[in-house]
């Protein structure tokens, strides 16, 4: 093989990852995978797609050596093939963020009201929930809380929360979290805790930014 026949597949085989990672969708697949396994029937419910098509995406992906699965029963079990898969996700997003402005306008949108939104560092916020100084939760389905979340976290699904008031205390600050920039369900959670007088507000990072960073992060297994 010449060199450049040598070059040419050389950029070739890593063009397979950006083709499989050339659609919005994938991009949500990676960022659900990231929080924990799940199922394809699970993964089309939450992309609002059908079963065929989440398959074909999954298949993509597949392909690409960016996601795994195994047989459950009647059940196909996606997951990712490693950490880096979900620290692509967050160096692409971070990209974007820089260089497009669109991308920045409607981030803006999302988060409507600013003085919501934590301003502590990382390490700080770790060091308040640590001492109990701030009470973080996870707002997440209960499974991905369970395969990993953020240290001193507690799972509060933002479907338990109505049933789960008189859990949390009125005298600190509590700090939800979600799956990233993009997820809408620790919105949800500060608006509804709002309403009930709670000092509410929520961080952008995911346990992907967090690893991303650096960062620990905890596991049910582990506690």
């Amino acid at each position: 093989m010449n060199k450049r026949s040598l070059k040419d597949l050389l950029y070739e085989q890593v063009a397979r990852i950006g083709k499989a990672v050339a659609s919005p969708k994938r991009l949500e697949l990676l960022e659900l995978l990231a929080q924990s396994e799940k199922t394809v029937e699970a993964l089309a419910a939450e992309l609002s797609i059908d079963i065929k098509l989440t398959s074909a995406h999954l298949k993509a992906l597949k392909g690409a050596r960016l996601v795994t699965s195994r047989r459950e029963g009647k059940y196909m079990v996606y997951q990712l093939t490693g950490s880096d898969v979900a620290g692509l996700w967050v160096m692409l997003r971070q990209v974007a963020e820089e260089h497009l402005l669109e991308l920045r306008l409607a981030l803006d949108q999302m988060v409507a009201d600013p003085a919501r939104l934590a301003s502590v560092s990382r390490k700080a916020l770790l060091e308040q929930a640590r001492r109990g100084d701030v009470i973080v939760i996870d707002v997440r389905p209960r499974a991905e809380y369970e395969a990993a979340h953020l240290p001193f976290a507690r799972s509060m699904p933002l479907v338990e929360i109505k049933k789960r008031l008189a859990e949390l205390p009125t005298d600190k600050e509590i700090v939800a979290y979600c799956r990233g920039p993009f997820c809408l369900l620790a919105d949800e959670a500060v608006v509804l805790l709002a309403a009930k007088g709670y000092r509410i507000r929520k961080i952008l990072d995911g346990v992907s930014e967090w690893q991303a960073a650096g960062l620990p992060l905890q596991s049910s297994v582990e506690e």
